[in-house]
């Protein structure tokens, strides 16, 4: 059934175009890439979790991520840690230089933020989050948003207990993770517990995990009556994602998928773009994860071919070389890509290690 207007989701005053978000993702979702997803459909896009200790803020990677200079609204920023004057403090600096959605990160996995009692760690104190949620809520005139798994463990899924104390301090949406943290993102993500947050609460309800294809969107959104889904690691090397789940949803079926000139664009226009936002030497690194996933989702190539161009992509030193890389990759034949790339940068002389 198509979508309409009295379906799509609200966050506080913002409606949002369609039901398909970016994921804030840590490293990856930075400003170049933000703005891509959002030209490519994404409804909104998060920004990548900033530390919520101000006397951090000097350091370069999170001057890069609190960046978001030209981008269209709503700007939202997520922020993580475990203190909630702090985090109240790090809202409220954030809505002063622009931001326009606060999203307390209670999701993150990772080791070296649990070990500080932030991410997903503070599922375990439930007295902690309701604390951190009401600090925060009262400290911005603007909508505040939560990200979470379905709990600490097997033992401990108490996602719809938090999710009612994310409801009763003013939380204004609330995003699902469909793993508990100690799965990280092993195993098969599950969608009974959405479901279940979806049922318990009237804010809207993002669901998160494992979602890589329309049907799989269309899927998760019947199942667990979600408001949206949230796109992470499917978005990366196919940023055309959102829109292609956008018009699933609201034609019900499917859109042509890029033609190679297009995808050649986007590549060049995502490269140009890194380098331009990081510099030419971080730039250039950062480049070779992007260009990877990128590969690794080119139906064109044999598993052979992608590990060949990601060797000869990786072992470019300079943003010409990585952007003849692109042009050289779309040429011709794929069959050929690997043995001619490494053969077009050898007799260019440009740049290769």
């Amino acid at each position: 059934m198509p979508e309409t207007r009295s379906s799509l989701p609200r966050i506080g005053r913002f409606e949002l175009p369609n039901r398909v978000i970016l994921a804030p993702m840590a490293g990856v979702t930075d400003r170049p890439f933000r703005q891509l997803c959002r030209q490519l459909g994404a409804g909104l896009v998060v920004g990548e979790m900033v530390t919520s200790d101000p006397g951090l803020w000097h350091t370069r990677k999170s001057r890069l991520r609190l960046d978001h200079r030209g981008e269209p609204g709503p700007r939202a920023v997520q922020i993580a840690g475990g203190d909630a004057a702090m985090l109240a403090e790090a809202a409220r600096l954030n809505a002063e230089h622009g931001a326009e959605i606060i999203d307390i990160n209670m999701g993150c996995p990772a080791k070296k933020v649990c070990n500080k009692a932030a991410g997903s760690a503070l599922l375990r104190d439930e007295a902690l989050v309701a604390e951190i949620l009401e600090a925060v809520v009262a400290a911005v005139d603007i909508p505040v948003t939560l990200k979470i798994r379905t709990g600490w463990c097997a033992e401990s899924n108490n996602g719809v207990h938090v999710a009612r104390l994310a409801e009763a301090a003013g939380i204004q949406a609330l995003a699902v993770h469909g793993r508990h943290r100690q799965q990280r993102y092993s195993g098969e993500a599950e969608y009974d517990t959405i479901a279940a947050i979806k049922a318990a609460v009237s804010i809207p309800v993002f669901a998160n995990g494992d979602i890589d294809s329309p049907e799989k969107a269309a899927r998760v959104l019947d199942y667990t009556g979600a408001d949206a889904v949230m796109i992470g690691r499917g978005a990366q090397g196919n940023p055309w994602i959102f829109r292609e789940i956008d018009h699933y949803l609201r034609q019900g079926e499917h859109r042509s998928p890029p033609a190679d000139e297009e995808r050649a664009s986007v590549l060049r226009d995502h490269l140009a773009a890194l380098h331009d936002f990081y510099g030419e030497h971080m730039g250039v690194r950062i480049a070779r994860k992007h260009v990877g996933w990128y590969l690794a989702g080119d139906t064109r190539l044999g598993e052979t071919d992608r590990r060949a161009l990601r060797a000869t992509f990786n072992g470019l030193e300079c943003s010409t070389a990585q952007c003849r890389f692109i042009d050289e990759l779309f040429r011709h034949e794929p069959a050929t890509a690997p043995s001619r790339l490494a053969r077009a940068v050898a007799s260019d002389g440009i740049c290769a290690a």
